[in-house]
């Protein structure tokens, strides 16, 4: 069984959609999640506070700046953006598909755990997550 998930972004963040995964699973099996996109990527994260995202967008920030940044004066991709290179690298450290397990209909996720798109791009952009159940 396969399906899109289509998100809509509106810049750089984090985009849960586990309620809309969980909804489509329908056996038991493994889903797998794959993002069609070279400046973004997937996560399981914590869910419950709000702060988790913000942190983590501003490390992912300060770790990797936009090309305007001084520290960044070596990048030679710069024709898309200051943030377009910045976002291909950030995208290559967190992963860009995930495997969950499913029982009885229910993703094992933990407790605080979600399913996040993350965002490198600064401008808003339609994703695609490739989602594959397998059992």
């Amino acid at each position: 069984m396969q399906t899109t998930f289509t998100i809509n972004t509106t810049g750089a963040g984090l985009y849960e959609f586990t309620d809309d995964v969980a909804r489509w699973v329908a056996e038991e099996g493994i889903v797998t999640l794959f993002v069609q996109h070279t400046s973004a990527s997937l996560l399981i994260q914590e869910n419950a506070d709000a702060e988790v995202k913000g942190d983590l967008q501003e490390f992912f920030y300060r770790l990797v700046p936009q090309s305007t940044d001084p520290s960044m004066s070596y990048l030679q991709h710069t024709y898309e953006g200051p943030d377009d290179m910045p976002a291909h690298i950030k995208s290559s450290l967190p992963p860009t598909h995930l495997s969950i397990s499913v029982s009885r209909t229910q993703l094992l996720l933990g407790r605080w755990q979600g399913i996040y798109l993350f965002e490198h791009r600064n401008e808003p952009h339609t994703r695609s997550v490739i989602a594959h159940l397998s059992n």
